[in-house]
């Protein structure tokens, strides 16, 4: 049996009765100085058993007319539904304590006096309305955290549903990308477009399988090696092709394919010396992820300014980005002289 519900359906009844009744004996024996231990025990057990009983009968009325209330009120509570539930709670109080207090208070000491009625109509109103107060302020803070709760399920549902949306549109991205390259190669290479062929099932089992749970940074360094693999093939054997990668970026963890749109972005855009860098470090457990491209010279093939969205690849970076590191990441792509540079920093996930 769990304690809190047993001491709130059983105790605090009983407690709440004498409690009102203690202090409507304190306040009346004080006016009228008299000791209550010179009355009849029988007597003061009586009205302590009535008085406990009725807390029972008070509680159980009380938490009837708040369901009945709940039930037919609003969802949001308004002052005038709030108003009439004091109502009705203190007029339910009132004839209870008359009831049952009065008869009492008149057949015991001197009889039943203007001061025990005003004192029997008062004690044990203020002692509800506390009780009121204190069941109506749990109840609202339970309604406020369950709709804080559903708010924030909906928009934890709403960023799922968006990523996979922005993950449908980024597959065929990629495939058409990719795709392109082993058209270009079966003219000239078939042995070399079937290797291709086995390395764009290797990247899209990765992306079929890992989905948008975090995975090790080395798995996903292995993917980005494969991709710039496959690409190089497409690419002019002028193409120069650096890349470093930190040794101690390795069971750390991040969200998958999040780098791939910046080295598309590169083999997009590349030109003029034709050189393509990429650089993973590890600074301060996080990911420092750099591809720095050489841009043609004409504007109209140059990269994109920083503030060009730069493709469906790069605009659904940027959007992923805010969903998967909300206010945790810091993307910059900006020209560089005669080179183009995107610079992405992420937090890591200690190993799992």
């Amino acid at each position: 049996m769990k304690l809190l519900p047993f001491l709130r359906r059983y105790l605090l009844p009983a407690g709440f009765g004498l409690a009102t009744y203690a202090t409507v004996r304190l306040l009346n024996d004080t006016i009228s100085r008299f000791e209550f231990w010179e009355r009849g025990w029988g007597q003061n057990l009586l009205e302590a058993g009535m008085s406990m009983l009725l807390g029972y009968v008070q509680l159980t009325v009380c938490d009837a007319l708040l369901r009945y209330f709940d039930r037919r009120g609003p969802a949001t509570p308004q002052p005038r539904h709030l108003l009439r539930e004091v109502l009705a709670v203190a007029g339910t109080t009132a004839v209870l304590n008359n009831v049952v207090f009065l008869p009492l208070a008149a057949f015991t000491d001197d009889g039943l006096s203007w001061g025990d009625t005003a004192i029997i109509n008062t004690i044990p109103l203020l002692f509800m309305l506390v009780y009121y107060g204190w069941v109506r302020s749990h109840h609202f803070l339970r309604t406020a955290l369950g709709q804080q709760l559903q708010l924030e399920q909906a928009a934890h549902e709403q960023a799922l549903t968006e990523l996979k949306f922005l993950r449908a549109q980024y597959h065929p991205h990629f495939l058409f990308n990719a795709l392109n390259t082993v058209y270009f190669q079966m003219d000239e290479d078939v042995a070399a477009a079937k290797r291709s062929v086995e390395q764009l099932a290797d990247l899209l089992r990765y992306q079929l399988y890992d989905q948008q749970q975090p995975v090790p940074i080395r798995q996903e360094l292995q993917y980005v090696c494969s991709y710039l693999a496959l690409q190089q093939v497409r690419s002019s054997e002028k193409l120069r092709l650096s890349v470093d990668i930190a040794p101690q970026l390795a069971e750390q963890r991040l969200y998958p394919l999040l780098l791939l749109p910046l080295l598309e972005n590169a083999f997009k855009y590349v030109g003029g010396a034709y050189t393509i860098e990429v650089r993973a470090a590890l600074t301060a457990a996080e990911l420092t992820f750099v591809v720095r491209n050489a841009v043609r010279a004409e504007p109209a093939v140059a990269a994109p300014s920083p503030a060009a969205p730069g493709g469906i690849g790069l605009s659904n970076l940027r959007r992923r980005l805010q969903l998967l590191y909300p206010g945790r990441h810091a993307l910059r792509i900006e020209p560089d002289g005669a080179y183009f540079t995107a610079h992405l920093t992420l937090p890591l996930l200690p190993p799992a």
